[in-house]
């Protein structure tokens, strides 16, 4: 699991697109806490400790405890504004956490045991088609990352999320189907030259009596 975070904020008393302009140029950055049965509280944070925060790659997956008037409040980020030019975080969503809650999270996946695979051994790729998982956990056993090992793995194969052994407190948020999670798949070179053997092997196929017909032609009109 990812190690909580800590974020001293400041409530915020004004709403508005005025006082949150106000507030970015002073370094903070607007942010809502909701949830948990309570109202929701405004507050902002300061802009340079956010940014610190979101560059660990795992603040959205992370218990976040916002020191807020003394006091500690549990929550975990749902989603970042950024502005469209400069790319700085303007506002962020968080949700209050209860202790015995329940959050749908998008967990980083990372693969291991590569140089076991015989498909990746003879070149083939692996091909990622979810590079994270949506996923329910409790809030105190979310984790940093699902480690998906490719021992035995051929070209061909392909890695669904029924064959992940996901962690205690976590399960699949998609449960209607069963995706596929990576595929390994034969090197473009490899196709290029297995096709390039395909249309080898198609001219040597052509009758003798076809391959021959222009020499045969050429021959009558002398």
């Amino acid at each position: 699991m990812s190690d909580a975070l800590n974020l001293p904020a400041e409530a915020r008393e004004r709403a508005g697109k005025g006082a949150s302009r106000a507030l970015r140029r002073d370094g903070r950055v607007p942010a809502v806490i909701y949830g948990g049965k309570e109202e929701p509280t405004m507050i902002h944070v300061e802009a340079k400790e956010l940014v610190r925060q979101l560059g660990t790659g795992h603040f959205m997956n992370s218990i976040v405890m916002i020191e807020l008037g003394g006091k500690s409040v549990r929550t975990l980020p749902k989603d970042v504004a950024f502005h469209p030019v400069t790319d700085r975080p303007t506002h962020v969503d968080f949700l209050r956490l209860s202790k015995d809650a329940k959050v749908e999270v998008n967990v980083p996946v990372v693969f291991s045991n590569e140089e076991k695979s015989p498909g990746l051994k003879k070149g083939g790729v692996l091909n990622i088609v979810r590079h994270e998982l949506d996923l329910i956990c409790e809030a105190d056993k979310i984790p940093s990352e699902i480690v998906i090992d490719v021992t035995g793995k051929d070209v061909g194969d392909s890695i669904h999320i029924s064959e992940v052994t996901l962690p205690a407190g976590s399960e699949s948020a998609i449960t209607d189907r069963d995706y596929t999670i990576a595929t390994l798949v034969a090197p473009s070179a490899l196709k290029k030259a297995e096709g390039d053997t395909s249309t080898a092997a198609a001219a040597d196929e052509v009758p003798a009596s076809e391959q021959g017909g222009e020499e045969e032609e050429e021959a009558t009109e002398e």
